[in-house]
């Protein structure tokens, strides 16, 4: 999924942190979400201006940042 439109970085906003369409709902927000049992029905009903897409979007956005990490082994 191309996250990029969906994902937005604004210095000014929420500390810099990735959030979601320019809104002050961050991807860690959704993800935090989602790790404490809520599911994706009950986070749409809850925030009504966020859409499925942006859900997918958090979990891809989280994905590909855990892809770019790396462990140096000692």
């Amino acid at each position: 999924m191309d996250y990029q439109d969906i994902i937005t970085i604004e210095p000014g906003k929420r500390s810099g942190k990735p959030c979601i369409r320019g809104m002050r709902i961050t991807v860690y927000d959704i993800l935090e979400y989602l790790a404490g049992g809520m599911t994706e029905a009950e986070i749409l009903e809850d925030f009504s201006e966020l859409t499925s897409e942006d859900i997918k979007a958090c979990l891809a956005f989280a994905a590909d940042r855990e892809k770019k990490l790396f462990v140096a082994s000692l």
